[in-house]
């Protein structure tokens, strides 16, 4: 179950192209045969709230997208909350870090913020994609999250051993507990340079809360992207930090 040591240095790239085949949906084109669509998961899901639940098409459409916005605000939260503490350089290195035990911020609540803020982020584009495309990448990105995990885990369990099976043992790995299960280390947050280190997640969520009201999907997509290239501009100017515990 755990990831390779390709796929862990190759993570952004495997992403990318999770995220490319859930947009593209290339299987949609033989729809005829397999009954595949190419309609946004968004109008499925609001057509079928107004067949089922008898609200107007408008209102449906409004409900999918607040869901939406809900989930991918949580993500970049958690994007942007994780790295300011684990730095965006430890972030965006292709090797994994353990220079110190990191338990502060959301590593007291759950030990890979960073993971579950790109699946929360996956589900709340995945409206923006075909239902067979939504469906593929939320689950092929869940997947890899916790692959990517389980192959930091023993690198973890090697760099501090005892102290780190302690932490495992009360943290849990994805869901955030409601209060902190670990003491605070007192480590300091470094809030701009996570910003700009999740650039594009806080980007891709006010594009939704933005552009979403003209129930277009179209200039949404337009709009991500514009906030991936953006940030991988960014993202070359910023400078290393010292490494932590977790790594994107």
């Amino acid at each position: 179950m755990r990831a390779t040591t390709f796929e862990y240095r190759f993570r952004f790239l495997i992403h990318a192209v999770i995220y490319m085949l859930g947009f593209w949906s290339p299987w949609v084109y033989w729809g005829n045969v397999f009954g595949f669509t190419d309609k946004s998961t968004w109008l499925v899901l609001a057509s079928s709230l107004w067949r089922v639940k008898g609200v107007t098409v408008s209102e449906a459409s409004i409900g999918v997208l607040m869901v939406a916005m809900v989930f991918a605000g949580l993500g970049a939260w958690f994007r942007v909350w994780g790295t300011a503490y684990v730095s965006a350089g430890v972030v965006a290195s292709r090797d994994m870090h353990g220079a110190t035990m990191l338990a502060d911020g959301p590593y007291r609540r759950t030990r890979n913020p960073l993971y579950l803020g790109t699946v929360l982020h996956t589900i709340g584009l995945s409206i923006l994609m075909p239902p067979s495309g939504a469906i593929f990448a939320v689950a092929l990105l869940w997947a890899f999250q916790i692959r990517l995990a389980l192959a930091e885990e023993p690198f973890l369990t090697a760099q501090f051993g005892k102290a780190y099976l302690e932490y495992a043992a009360r943290v849990p790995r994805f869901i955030p507990a409601l209060t902190p299960r670990v003491p605070a280390a007192g480590a300091a947050a470094h809030w701009g340079q996570a910003v700009l280190g999740e650039l594009y997640f806080v980007g891709a969520f006010i594009v939704l809360a933005t552009l979403g009201w003209s129930f277009n999907a179209n200039p949404l997509r337009q709009g991500i992207l514009i906030s991936l290239g953006v940030w991988l501009v960014v993202r070359a100017f910023l400078p290393s930090a010292k490494p932590a515990v977790e790594a994107a």
